[in-house]
């Protein structure tokens, strides 16, 4: 790994805020940041903190002063979901982006790091979308509540660091998967769809360990104006992907596919390149990741049912 920028990430007691420490995202930061040694997180629910309320947020920073922000509090959803509940997506992602970036500004945060999606880029952007395709097409109708809102917290992460010269960075995962993903039947993405319930698009997967790695390494190696895109590199088709899940699974009957419901932009991969070029790869094989997903899946979703 590449000399850090601040020596402060160096201190493995220094005061870390995961918002949503809880989801998908923020849970495997917190495993890596406790993997690595750090020893001072401080983790809220949302009932014990709720981020779209600007008063507790304020008092919040103010009480606790964390050194380093990590922001992966989002409201988020598949397609239908963002179809369904369009007014939630941009405006409680608004109110937490908003609220967690000015007050970490305000009381003193040395450096924060936003997480978006990979769906801030245009429909018909070009492939692989490298990081400058941004706003410069239209985006994808069915998911442009909660982009705008990611876009929104780019920009507003950019202003930051224009304005007051402090450090706010970006990074912008592609399809995650992994460990407390969403298995609900109609309101999750792709991968955890495909495991619950059993179309030729191609798109880019990573285990979300993977991307709590490179966060890692953003906030000790990078510091820039422009957002990073955080991809795997790896290119599969989702027919091939399903039937990668299929065969982790151990389901044995024909896989069908239904072709009235919207399947979204219809090619979505990122260029990685810039992650690469400050040296860092993913880790964890497609197969393997399944394979600990559907572990995970088995273990606590199901035995949940029982």
């Amino acid at each position: 790994m590449a000399e850090t920028i601040g020596s402060e990430m160096s201190d493995k007691s220094a005061k870390i805020f995961v918002a949503g420490h809880r989801g998908l995202v923020g849970s495997a930061i917190v495993r890596k940041l406790q993997q690595l040694g750090y020893t001072n997180l401080l983790l809220r629910t949302h009932a014990e903190l709720d981020l779209t309320r600007q008063a507790d947020v304020e008092s919040f920073f103010a009480q606790e002063k964390p050194v380093h922000v990590i922001l992966a509090a989002a409201k988020v959803g598949g397609i239908h979901a963002n179809n369904t509940y369009p007014a939630d997506f941009i405006a409680v992602n608004l109110q937490i982006q908003t609220n967690v970036i000015h007050s970490a500004y305000l009381h003193g945060v040395k450096k924060l790091l936003f997480l978006g999606s990979s769906c801030i880029y245009p429909k018909f952007a070009p492939q692989p979308i490298p990081e400058s395709a941004l706003l410069t097409g239209p985006l994808e109708p069915t998911n442009e509540w909660y982009a705008i809102a990611k876009i929104a917290g780019i920009k507003t992460c950019q202003a930051y660091r224009i304005q007051h010269n402090w450090d706010a960075i970006s990074g912008m995962p592609t399809n995650l998967y992994g460990p407390n993903d969403n298995f609900h039947p109609q309101n999750s993405h792709v991968l955890p769809a495909l495991m619950r319930r059993f179309h030729e698009a191609k798109v880019r997967v990573l285990h979300v360990d993977d991307l709590a790695d490179a966060c890692v390494f953003l906030l000790e190696n990078y510091s820039g104006l422009e957002h990073v895109n955080i991809g795997s590199g790896q290119e599969v088709t989702i027919k091939e992907l399903a039937e990668l899940v299929k065969e982790v699974v151990g389901f044995e009957g024909k896989l069908g596919w239904d072709s009235t419901k919207p399947d979204g932009t219809p090619r979505k991969l990122m260029d990685s390149s810039k992650l690469a070029s400050l040296g860092w790869t993913p880790k964890v094989s497609l197969r393997d990741g399944l394979r600990q997903t559907y572990e995970w899946y088995l273990e606590n979703v199901c035995a949940d049912k029982k």
